[in-house]
């Protein structure tokens, strides 16, 4: 289950439990907390943690990445190979087609 800061929800919920203190709608309190858990439940989120943690993963990903491809450049130079295509996958102005 997601586990997520419900302080603004216990906040609302204390609000509400306040004004009806003593009344037959004291159960709205905890009908609109869980309605509103539901609700965001459903949302598909992910907690603060959980994000930093994916992010610092990428960035550690996208570094060996880094690494890795200029270590295949270094090794294509010193083969004689011709460097990879750029990203957008369009030929180097040396190798275009003559008109």
């Amino acid at each position: 289950m997601l586990n997520f800061n419900t302080q603004a929800l216990d906040d609302l919920a204390a609000r509400i439990g306040k004004a009806i203190e003593n009344s037959p709608a004291k159960d709205i309190e905890k009908n609109v907390k869980a309605l509103l858990q539901s609700g965001l439940l459903r949302l598909d989120l992910v907690t603060r943690q959980e994000f930093d943690t994916q992010a610092q993963v990428l960035l550690r990903t996208r570094e060996k990445v880094e690494r890795l491809e200029a270590k295949v450049a270094e090794l294509e130079r010193a083969m004689g190979m011709a460097p990879p295509l750029p990203a957008d996958n369009a030929p180097p102005a040396s190798m275009a087609p003559a008109e």
